[in-house]
């Protein structure tokens, strides 16, 4: 059972469930929260502190569960709100928290508010909870802007009149069917207090706040071109991302989440410059913040400890703790980026290489990726802070680059006309059984396809193996409780370029061989490797945990 902890998440590990892609209990090929539910064994056994449960609400899924049709109920297709409490209680009976998706920034099309806006034509106070803009042109046939929306295409769509001829434009930073609000209108903001309460009443611990840089906007009547909207500075004042007066919001709702004790806590997605990150993180707002910068380095030692240094001021600035992270349900799984070439990894992340040729060109490595990635995991859960897991990732999965078109459904990869494949890859329920038409997601086919290697990391298969990674991530897990201590550490010289050390208060030590020239193995007990160790010596890409 869960006690009173008002600190709970500082040094939380935090895994992400995707619902749709978890588990399926209702043979829909569609992940649902029963599935969730039949599953908590198996998440108090892994060892996480808490759940952080991607959208559920009802969805046309235009943007995977991303476009919200209603932000107080169950989407039927994955379960009902008595569904939801009885998960909650069987979470917490674990003694695992849960975390929650909002997504303040838009809504779906299909979303009521958005319904009256479209019948209530131009300059009501129901389009007022959007931004509805007149077009440019003789007859309004431009848009306000050149905009372009983060998954392709414009930024504007035109909305057709209640009398049936065309009208105004509404911005969508997003899809289409994803409206962006107006968080200058008071029903707005009222609204979303009304839905934090509505969750937090139902056990609901904590919050993840998609786009969260993004809710206040400052449009002129004369908008910038996209060339010079990309131009401007994102110090505050820009007129779309990272507004200082988005703060406003953020400590409004801090006073709803210090109504329920322990009070209830918040992580901001929030892609901002670094010196910018702990006005999210502060104890005034949200609270914490996500830190993604281990997620974009490469596997190595001095990006490493460069970036673990920073943010370990950074967290002291804002009084929160960092979060680490590595792979979520919006990038490649990390075994997958650490076996491919490094020139390719960063084309990767422009949505180009690898994927397109459906995993054929260039060559991945598949074997030295999942060791590097043991070895970053392992590097991880010994760092002072929040550790974000994504499902999956304790079972050594790679993406699945092998997704026929057809059977895609990220809308990044119809809006760019296949030029981004999207993230569908990492959005591939999980395989629980070594055979099966789902490998025991669920009755049937998954609602993406599965490939035939999954076999190969399914639970069934990794649960009595030692070596396996989900035993490393079992035994990670329970130590990282054991030896958790204050939010500190000590860099240990090694005198070698591709070796990381640090301590922990405590005398827990941590070692990773970033190279792959094997290294002196530091005197101490060893708690755990990420691999075989060689008497004396640290082989490459290894880390050890230890206590001297």
């Amino acid at each position: 059972m869960l006690g009173i902890d008002p600190d709970w998440w500082r040094q939380a590990a935090v895994y992400q469930i995707y619902p749709r892609s978890f588990a399926d209990a209702d043979g829909n090929s569609i992940g649902d929260l029963a599935g969730i539910t039949s599953r908590v064994p198996y998440l108090r056994d892994l060892g996480i502190d808490a759940v952080w449960l991607s959208p559920f609400y009802p969805s046309a899924l235009a943007d995977g569960g991303y476009d919200v049709d209603d932000y107080r109920d169950v989407d039927p297709k994955i379960g009902t709100l008595e569904d939801f409490d009885r998960m909650v209680t069987t979470l917490h009976e674990a003694g695992i928290r849960l975390i929650v998706d909002i997504v303040p920034n838009h809504s779906s099309d299909r979303h009521e508010w958005f319904q009256q806006a479209l019948a209530a034509g131009p300059g009501s106070p129901e389009r007022e909870r959007y931004i509805f803009r007149d077009g440019r042109g003789e007859h309004g046939e431009l848009p306000p802007a050149d905009w372009t929306s983060a998954f392709g295409g414009p930024a504007w769509t035109r909305v057709t009149e209640p009398d049936g001829t065309p009208g105004q434009w509404y911005l969508h930073l997003f899809a289409p069917e994803q409206p962006d609000f107006n968080w200058h209108d008071a029903d707005v903001r009222e609204d979303f207090r009304t839905t934090l309460r509505f969750w937090s009443d139902r056990g609901v611990d904590g919050f993840r706040i998609d786009v969260a840089h993004a809710l206040t906007k400052d449009l002129p009547d004369q908008l910038p071109s996209q060339a010079d909207l990309d131009a401007m500075p994102q110090d505050g004042t820009h007129p779309i991302w990272d507004r200082d007066e988005v703060h406003e919001i953020y400590a409004d709702w801090r006073q709803v989440f210090d109504e329920y004790d322990p009070p209830r806590i918040a992580v901001a997605e929030a892609w901002v410059a670094s010196d910018r990150r702990p006005r999210y993180a502060s104890a005034e707002g949200l609270g914490q913040a996500f830190n993604f910068d281990l997620l974009e380095a490469d596997f190595d030692a001095g990006q490493f400890r460069e970036i673990v240094t920073f943010n370990l001021e950074l967290s002291a600035t804002s009084g929160s703790s960092s979060t680490w992270v590595f792979s979520n349900h919006d990038v490649v799984r990390h075994p997958t980026r650490y076996g491919l070439p490094p020139k390719a990894a960063d084309e990767e992340k422009a949505g180009v290489n690898w994927l397109l040729s459906g995993g054929t060109e260039p060559q991945l490595d598949a074997t030295a990726g999942l060791r590097r990635a043991r070895a970053a995991t392992l590097f991880e859960l010994a760092l002072p802070g929040s550790a974000y897991l994504y499902q999956g990732e304790e079972l050594g999965l790679h993406e699945v680059a092998e997704i026929p078109d057809a059977s895609r459904q990220d809308p990044s990869f119809f809006n760019s006309g296949g030029a981004e494949i999207g993230r569908d890859g990492c959005r591939v329920p999980l395989p629980w059984s070594v055979s099966g038409p789902s490998f025991g997601f669920g009755e049937d086919e998954a609602h993406l396809p599965q490939p035939a290697w999954f076999a190969e990391h399914a639970v069934e298969r990794q649960e009595d193996d030692p070596d396996s990674t989900l035993s490393m991530y079992r035994r990670a897990l329970a130590l990282r409780r054991q030896l958790q201590t204050d939010e500190t550490l000590e860099w240990v010289e090694t005198g070698a370029d591709d070796v990381l050390a640090f301590r922990r208060p405590g005398g827990w030590v941590t070692v990773t061989n970033f190279g792959t020239v094997p290294a002196e193995l530091p005197q101490g007990e060893v708690l755990l490797a990420s691999g075989p160790l060689d008497g004396d010596a640290l082989p490459g890409e290894t880390t050890v945990w230890l206590r001297d």
